[in-house]
């Protein structure tokens, strides 16, 4: 089938929305920091609201009360300084809001499940030395089995050297 784009993708929006899932596929994201910030809505209308930002090269989302509560109960604690670096899975459902039925971003309430497509890697080829060179930039080796098979040889040789060059 052939990759169809939703209308919204053809506008600037400032952050991640359901439009933003590609195929309708959810989407898995490495938490860089939460914080409260200023946005201005689609009215103009400005409101303080909780915003994700991510590790990976995606748009913040803003965090609504509902998608919290799954984050909370998902890592076990409501300490936003506890969810950075982990990984949530998101997916679009629909909801009726305001009397419509809109489509709407959710944390899975489930720890992300990795594709088993996901190549395996070599020690000591290019690829490996990426992972290493994006280790030290401050990747996390979670981010990276989100990407890769890893052996569980090559895990523990990662975190040594994720603590090494953090």
């Amino acid at each position: 089938m052939e990759h169809l784009t939703h209308w919204k993708n053809q506008f600037n929006y400032d952050y991640l929305g359901a439009y933003s899932l590609p195929d309708g596929k959810d989407i898995i994201l490495t938490l860089k920091e939460t914080k409260k910030e200023m946005v201005t809505g689609t009215n103009g209308q400005k409101s303080e609201c909780f915003v994700a930002y991510f590790h990976e090269n995606a748009k913040p989302m803003i965090l609504n009360k509902t998608n919290c509560k799954t984050i909370e109960k998902l890592f076990n604690t409501p300490n936003i300084e506890e969810w950075v670096n982990k990984q949530i899975q998101i997916g679009s459902t629909r909801i009726n809001a305001f009397g419509e039925m809109t489509d709407c971003l959710r944390v899975r309430p489930f720890a992300p499940k990795l594709s088993e497509e996901r190549p395996t890697v070599q020690t000591g080829s290019v690829i490996w030395k990426n992972i290493l060179d994006g280790l030290a930039g401050g990747y996390t080796v979670t981010q990276v089995l989100t990407k890769y098979k890893l052996t569980k040889e090559q895990i523990k040789e990662l975190q040594k050297y994720e603590i090494s060059s953090n």
